[in-house]
């Protein structure tokens, strides 16, 4: 899979796609790790004002496992044209790519298999493989996010023709890929379950739901596992996270510290925000 190189000319013009009062330097980003930001505490700060966040409306941030790329989203909101990028960091320096739609949407925790709707792509020497079908048990489902633990479970969302949306696992049993299952009424309560996040270790699941309970749009929720293997009660992350536009696609970075999401406001700008990861942590029932 191919990343399309920019050069920086081309890349102020895209990855700000703005006004002329925005210089080079505004777009280039530190060095150093996340971007060169300084990492938030327990309240939410927009991530990287300017590279990544910006005027228009950004989604899909994630970083590779190695925290060495970084990958996002953006629709200019005059054109409405989607284009996606890659942040890699060589040399002491990040670089700029755009890459074709899909690329670094989901990575597995060991950095090996990317995931893109029911189709998966290998890393190569060369980067990313084709993209290829997860199988014919997943063929049927029209699936937004799918995200994975280090024992290889899936967990995913899906957009239905109709119906609520609901999220749904498969496990890998014995070297084998079980048929998807839906997640307990506890996960799978509301209108919407979108935008799945498993822990790793799968000790939690963060998703984001409509509910008639929330702060208002969709709200991010959290559910630990109970120490039986079931799923605990749906916990919303509190008003510090949710408000009353639409907090959406919850992550938490490889190194565990950090917790990133998306908001768009009614105008049709977003940005990505993190906060530090222990913001979950303090959710945990003792």
């Amino acid at each position: 899979m191919k990343h399309i190189c920019i050069s920086v000319i081309l890349l102020f013009s895209v990855l700000t796609m703005s006004s002329k009062s925005h210089s080079q330097d505004a777009i280039s980003a530190p060095a150093g790790p996340y971007l060169g930001q300084k990492p938030p505490g327990l309240i939410p700060e927009v991530f990287a004002p300017g590279i990544v966040s910006s005027e228009h409306h950004e989604w899909g941030p994630g970083f590779s496992p190695d925290m060495k790329e970084f990958y996002f989203s953006r629709r200019n909101n005059k054109s409405g044209k989607d284009s996606h990028f890659v942040l890699k960091y060589e040399n002491n320096r990040w670089h700029a790519s755009e890459v074709e739609p899909g690329v670094g949407a989901s990575i597995s925790p060991d950095g090996k298999t990317m995931f893109f709707k029911n189709q998966y792509s290998e890393r190569t020497d060369e980067g990313w493989s084709e993209f290829k079908s997860l199988g014919s048990a997943f063929e049927d489902f029209d699936i937004m996010r799918l995200t994975t633990s280090s024992k290889g479970t899936y967990v995913f969302d899906e957009y239905p023709k109709e119906g609520d949306f609901v999220l749904r696992y498969s496990r890998l049993i014995n070297g084998k890929r079980e048929a998807p299952k839906l997640l307990s009424k506890e996960i799978n309560t509301g209108k919407q379950n979108v935008h799945p996040f498993i822990a790793p270790d799968e000790s939690y699941i963060l998703w984001d739901s409509t509910r008639d309970n929330g702060y208002g749009g969709s709200d991010i929720y959290v559910s630990f596992r109970q120490e039986d293997g079931s799923w605990g009660a749906a916990i919303n992350l509190g008003d510090k996270i949710n408000t009353s536009v639409s907090e959406r696609g919850g992550y938490v970075t490889p190194d565990g510290k950090y917790f990133f999401f998306f908001a768009p406001d009614s105008k049709g700008k977003g940005d990505v925000f993190w906060v530090s990861a222990h913001v979950i942590e303090t959710l945990r029932p003792k």
